[in-house]
C-alpha cells in the first residue's frame, strides 16, 4: 500500500512536471512601455534580430531602407542590413553601422553577386565565438520588383566582432531547386536558423514554386535544411512545416518564423510566427507558437497564440500596428522580450519601427 502511494505521488509530481514545461507564451505578454521602440531617422525599420554577446551588451540587426522609396516594394529593391547595440534588452539602440551593405560586382566571374544589391530578413545567434548572420539576399536593375523577388536566396554571413568585419559567402547556403516541381523552384528566402542539440544548425525557409506563365509563382511553403555548421554545407530535409490540417485556399498561411531549441520546455523545438489568416491561433495576423520534436515535423504548441492582431500598452490602451518578424530574446533558456516589426506599410504616415514587448515569466 506505501508503494502504491508512492508510486501516485511520483505520478502525480511527474505530471506536474510534464505540465510546467508547456510553454504558455500569451500569459507572459505584458503591457508595451512606450520606450521599447527603435527607429532610425528617414528610414523604415523592419526585422530585428537581437543576440546578448560575451561582452554582456544587445547586439540588434535589422533591416532598414529609406523612406523616400516607399515601403513596398522598397523594402524588396533597396534594403540593407544594420546593426545597433544597447546596454539593456529593451533598448534605447543605438545604430552603429550597415552590417551587409550591397557589394555589386563579383571580381572573380564579373557578374554580380547573388545578394548584390539588397540584404533583408535578419536572424543571428552566438555560437563557438562567432556572431551569425542568416538574411535573404537578391539582385535585379534597381526598378523591377519581380526580378528582385524572384533572386532572393538565403544566405550567413560570420563575424567575430558585431560590427564587423563580415564574411559573406560567394555563394547561398540555400538556393533554389532545380526541379520546376519542386515547393523551392523559383525563390528561397526569410531564413530562421537555430542551434541543434548535437551542435549542428537547423534552417527553416520560405520558399515559392516555378509556375509557367506566371511571373510570381505559386504558393508560400516552407522547407527545412541542416548543416553541421553555419557556413554549410546545407543538406534539404523533407517534413510537415506550419501545414494546416485542413488546406483552404489561402497562397499563404505562415510567415516569419523565429525558430529555437529549449530543454526547459519541453526539450523540443519551438517556432513563433505570424499567423497570416487565424489557422492555428483564431488571431489573423497575430503571433503563434508552433513545435516540433526534430525540427521537420511541426504542429500548433499546446497554446498556440502568443499575441492577436492587438497588444497593451503600459499606461493604458491597446496597440493594433500588427507584429511582423517575430524574434524571442531568450536568456537562460527563458524568453524575455518579444521583437517584432510594427506599423508597416505606412498606415496613416506611420513609419515601421521595432518594438521590444516584455515577458514576464511563466505562471
Amino acid at each position: 500500500m506505501k508503494a502504491l502511494k508512492l508510486l501516485s505521488l511520483a505520478s502525480i509530481l511527474l505530471g506536474t512536471l510534464a505540465q510546467a514545461q508547456e510553454l504558455d507564451l500569451a500569459s507572459r505578454v505584458k503591457p508595451l512601455p512606450a520606450a521599447n521602440r527603435f527607429a532610425v531617422d528617414g528610414y523604415f525599420v523592419w526585422c530585428g534580430a537581437p543576440v546578448k554577446g560575451p561582452d554582456g551588451k544587445y547586439h540588434l540587426f535589422y533591416s532598414r531602407w529609406p523612406v523616400s522609396v516607399g515601403f513596398a516594394p522598397g523594402w524588396a529593391i533597396h534594403s540593407e542590413i544594420a546593426y545597433a547595440v544597447s546596454d539593456k534588452p529593451e533598448g534605447p539602440y543605438k545604430h552603429v553601422n550597415v552590417a551587409l551593405p550591397p557589394r555589386g560586382i563579383n571580381p572573380a566571374t564579373g557578374r554580380k553577386y547573388w545578394d548584390a544589391d539588397v540584404t533583408h530578413n535578419a536572424n543571428a545567434f552566438f555560437h563557438n565565438g562567432k556572431y551569425c548572420l542568416y538574411y535573404m539576399g537578391n539582385y535585379g536593375d534597381g526598378k523591377d520588383y519581380p526580378t528582385h523577388r524572384n533572386h532572393q536566396r538565403v544566405g550567413v554571413a560570420i563575424a567575430e566582432n558585431p560590427a564587423g568585419p563580415w564574411k559573406r559567402l560567394d555563394q547561398p547556403i540555400i538556393d533554389i531547386t532545380d526541379d520546376k516541381k519542386s515547393f523551392d523552384s523559383l525563390c528561397t528566402t526569410n531564413p530562421a536558423a537555430c542551434v541543434r542539440p548535437d551542435g549542428g544548425v537547423l534552417v527553416i525557409y520560405k520558399a515559392v514554386q516555378h509556375v509557367e506563365g506566371k511571373v510570381m509563382g505559386g504558393n508560400v511553403l516552407f522547407g527545412a535544411a541542416v548543416a553541421d555548421k553555419p557556413e554549410g554545407p546545407y543538406t534539404k530535409k523533407t517534413g510537415h512545416i506550419f501545414e494546416s490540417e485542413k488546406p483552404g485556399k489561402h497562397w499563404m498561411v505562415a510567415e516569419d518564423p523565429f525558430i529555437w531549441f529549449s530543454k526547459k520546455y519541453g526539450n523540443r523545438y519551438y517556432a513563433a510566427a505570424r499567423d497570416v489568416v487565424g489557422t492555428f491561433s483564431g488571431a489573423a495576423g497575430g503571433i503563434c507558437l508552433f513545435q516540433s520534436d526534430n525540427g521537420l515535423d511541426w504542429k500548433p504548441a499546446a497554446n498556440p497564440k502568443v499575441i492577436g492582431d492587438s497588444y497593451p500598452l503600459e499606461g493604458g490602451g491597446t496597440s493594433t500596428a500588427r507584429i511582423e518578424r517575430p524574434f524571442i530574446l531568450l536568456e537562460n533558456d527563458e524568453p524575455t522580450y518579444l521583437f517584432g516589426a510594427a506599423d508597416g506599410y505606412m498606415k496613416a504616415g506611420k513609419i515601421s519601427t521595432n518594438v521590444q514587448i516584455p515577458f514576464g515569466p511563466q505562471p
